[in-house]
């Protein structure tokens, strides 16, 4: 068990392959507001991954235009179709989880992902959660917000901001507490935690439901 109950109603922002940490929040929430008028963040997971590479953990960032403003909102913000990324992408994933035992079953999956064209960093990412959360099993109670959430009505828990690649992880806000699961570099690299989400799937198939608590 990595979770505590319930999380009621919680405010999160739209991410790429989001940590294992995100999925949790989302399998134990009675209801998810999704924020698309957040300001797009560089360096955040709005447009990265983590995944386990056989050198350890390996970040994948989808490019994006550069926003007409500094305070373009995520719903707005535009994949920058340059540099191969996609064939890049996918073919880190094929590297890092091919011998992973669930790879193969999910590849269908999520291959097709990689040769479409998204125009917007937000519908691909909400894609994939929706791909995601259906693997899982995890229900879609989800309302995308109809303009910026400035005051948290009472009750709610705003994760927006707290899942982020240069914080620690915030267990005892969240809920969500790691606990090691089969990796296949794990005896080369140790146990590597809060990964992105298609790392506790591809190695834990069905079971990763149990993970997230």
């Amino acid at each position: 068990m990595t979770g505590t109950g319930s999380a009621g109603t919680v405010l999160l922002s739209s991410f790429y392959l989001a940590p294992i940490e995100y999925y949790s929040v989302l399998f134990r929430a009675r209801e998810v507001w999704m924020e698309v008028h957040d300001t797009y963040r560089k360096q955040s997971y709005r447009n990265r991954c983590v995944i386990a590479g056989a050198n350890g953990p390996m970040a994948l960032s989808v490019p994006v235009e550069k926003p007409p403003s500094p305070h373009t909102a995520m719903k707005d913000m535009r994949i920058a179709d340059h540099g191969n990324w996609r064939h890049l992408h996918w073919n880190a994933l094929v590297s890092a989880y091919n011998s992973t035992p669930f790879f193969d079953y999910y590849r269908d999956d999520f291959e097709p992902f990689y040769h479409k064209t998204y125009p917007f960093l937000h519908d691909f990412n909400e894609e994939l959660r929706l791909l995601v959360c259906r693997l899982l099993g995890i229900p879609e109670p989800v309302v995308y917000t109809p303009s910026y959430i400035d005051v948290v009505p009472p009750g709610w828990a705003d994760y927006r901001e707290t899942i982020d690649p240069k914080q620690p992880l915030h267990s005892g806000e969240t809920g969500f507490f790691p606990k090691p699961y089969y990796q296949v570099f794990k005896q080369k690299q140790g146990f590597l935690e809060n990964l992105s989400i298609i790392d506790l799937l591809f190695n834990m198939g069905n079971e990763a439901r149990l993970y997230l608590g």
